[in-house]
């Protein structure tokens, strides 16, 4: 994570000398599409005090990881920040792509940013009663209860079978385990979808958990004995 922020550091230095100074910084909470790579809370606090530093914005990329997931209805949330990010983007659970932010960057002057919808006000009607049902049927909490249980499984397969299993990580039931290799990975979620999983992989070999809100712990237990079916046989 230092080499990391040092690296952020030197890349905005060396823009600022070449008269090309850095305007945001963008940061996924989660490295998802890239393997599911966590970074510590620590590591967020620094990044945006670096930003702040050098007057560029912190984007913080929550289309994945937006919503609910992890158990906060924002993953940044997690991270005990000095202040919000300066914008955060959302899609998917949110029934529309969009990003909000802090009221120094509204541009001055309407119409600065339109689209062809501009907004789509009925999502935003459908984006209501979601928000509804999450906070009335605990959904936030219902995804940290699961994910516990979520997580501890895959420790428990990654114990049991550690020449297949390692890395098992997750923030609510935001999770994810790796293969040694991708074709053992891609197997997996061959056989889970033949077992009626409907499975996805993240980075060179990782196998991603990406459950629904009303995703529940009995259900993460059944899919736990379904995926120690497919590991089981040691053909993979």
């Amino acid at each position: 994570e230092e080499r990391c922020l040092d690296a952020v550091w030197t890349i905005i230095q060396e823009s600022k000398q070449k008269g090309q100074p850095v305007a945001g910084l963008v940061v996924e909470p989660i490295q998802a599409e890239g393997g599911d790579h966590h970074a510590s809370n620590t590591f967020f606090r620094q990044l945006q005090r670096i930003a702040k530093d050098n007057d560029a914005a912190m984007i913080v990329d929550e289309v994945q990881t937006g919503v609910g997931l992890t158990g906060r209805m924002w993953a940044h949330e997690h991270w005990g920040l000095e202040e919000p990010p300066d914008f955060v983007t959302f899609a998917k659970k949110m029934l529309i792509g969009g990003y909000y932010y802090k009221d120094e960057f509204r541009p001055q002057g309407g119409y600065r940013i339109i689209n062809t919808w501009v907004g789509d006000p009925a999502k935003l009607v459908l984006l209501e009663a979601v928000i509804r049902v999450i906070e009335g049927d605990r959904l936030l909490e219902n995804m940290r209860e699961t994910g516990q249980v979520l997580l501890e499984g895959l420790r428990t397969l990654e114990n049991k079978y550690p020449d297949l299993l390692s890395g098992a990580r997750g923030q609510g039931s935001f999770c994810a385990v790796d293969f040694p290799t991708e074709t053992s990975r891609n197997k997996a979620i061959r056989a889970l979808r033949n077992r009626g999983v409907q499975a996805g992989g993240c980075g060179e070999r990782t196998v991603r958990c990406r459950p629904a809100l009303i995703f529940q712990p009995h259900h993460a237990e059944i899919f736990l004995d379904i995926f120690d079916s497919v590991l089981a046989p040691g053909d993979l």
